[in-house]
């Protein structure tokens, strides 16, 4: 009996010594690596040139994380050893091998260049560029841990202006009081045709003492712009003036807000004018059917509210080709701001093609609601 429980218990030993090594197995302790190199390219000493190169050879060692999972690579560069202003770049690796894309290097070589005070006429540009690599573990919930490689010096990195023209906005949005702040509300402006000009417009209702901004998307992804972004143009006795960041008028009402936008180097120049909010009728509804820009008979009745509606003149004679409504805009002739009301809704010409025709009877009227862009002949 005394043999067979020995006996026992040295399985029983055993079997537990198995199942505590079992668990060390599945469930392997982090430890934070000491040591990640960065191969010195073979080809170190040659021209690197980005604007030419299909891709950068890298390689670097495998950091131990303590166990095998996957490690995510990252390239980060510089045009000093100390990484003091660094760009890490969009491309993400796998493997301790990686093909580094010459033209997304270029890119952060030529923003690199700029920064440090560099222009676009300086290009092309050699210089030094310095590059290591970052090593993360990472899991669903994020980073777990990571470590930076050491430094490898490019003596000659030779790279052309590698980034894209700049271009004027393709579209805008104003946001403010008026619209409850909500970009779900915001409306958008309307370019001048042919919408290569950068130039918009919008007639909108402005709360005394409350401000407005623009942006190029509905969000505040740090692209709106306020009082300080713009150079902001009074023509209708806003007395304009910086709410917090915005471009708040003191008096309130009516305005047909202008925004011009002009490429300056790298930036987008905006100019903002705060118009008289006049609209204006045209063509074979007016008295002779005349065609003669801002005729003082045939302005619209601007409303004292939001919500009311522009009134135009009462029309002087049968119209088979219909009326003509515009905005005036200050270089541009009246076609190219022009809109009409199409079953009960406004529509704006923008960049589009000339509009459809609607068939008056003398004494109708046009009304237009700028605020829910409705409209009316009647």
């Amino acid at each position: 009996m005394k043999k067979l429980s020995i006996y026992s218990l040295l399985i029983a030993g055993l079997m537990g010594l198995t199942a505590c090594e079992s668990d060390r197995d599945s469930n392997p302790t982090l430890q934070e690596p000491t040591t990640f190199v960065l191969n010195t390219p073979a080809y170190v000493n040659s021209i690197y040139d980005l604007s030419s190169s299909k891709v950068v050879e890298l390689t670097c060692s495998q950091p131990d994380f303590g166990y095998t999972a996957p490690t995510v690579y990252s390239v980060e560069v510089s045009l000093s050893q100390d990484f003091g202003n660094s760009t890490v770049l969009d491309t993400k690796y796998s493997t301790a091998k990686m093909g580094v894309d010459a033209s997304e290097m270029a890119v952060a070589f030529t923003n690199l260049q700029l920064a440090a005070g560099k222009t676009e006429a300086d290009f092309p540009i050699t210089s030094e560029f310095y590059v290591r690599v970052i090593a993360e573990l990472t899991s669903a919930g994020g980073t777990i841990a990571s470590i930076i490689s050491n430094v490898v010096k490019l003596p000659t990195v030779r790279s052309e202006f590698a980034l894209p023209p700049v271009k004027l906005p393709a579209k805008l949005y104003l946001i403010g009081q008026f619209c409850d702040w909500a970009w779900s509300n915001a409306p958008e402006m309307i370019p001048v045709y042919d919408g290569t000009t950068g130039v918009f417009w919008r007639m909108v209702y402005l709360p005394a003492g409350k401000g407005f901004k623009f942006n190029t998307a509905t969000a505040w992804d740090g692209g709106e712009k306020g009082f300080a972004g713009a150079k902001v143009v009074d023509n209708n006795k806003a007395d304009a003036f910086d709410d917090g960041g915005n471009i708040g008028v003191t008096k309130g009402g009516w305005y047909l807000i202008v925004i011009r936008s002009a490429v300056n180097g790298r930036n987008i120049d905006y100019t903002v004018e705060l118009n008289e909010p006049n609209v204006w009728l045209i063509g074979g509804c007016t008295t002779d059917g005349k065609w003669d820009e801002l005729m003082a008979d045939w302005k619209f009745e601007v409303p004292a509210t939001a919500d009311d509606y522009f009134v135009s003149p009462a029309f002087a004679q049968d119209a088979p080709e219909g009326p003509r409504a515009y905005v005036k805009i200050d270089g541009y002739d009246w076609w190219k701001s022009e809109f009409m009301v199409f079953d009960k809704k406004l529509t704006y010409r923008g960049a589009g093609g000339d509009l459809d025709r609607i068939v008056t009877k003398a004494g109708q009227k046009m009304y237009l609601n700028f605020t829910n862009d409705t409209g009316k002949i009647e």
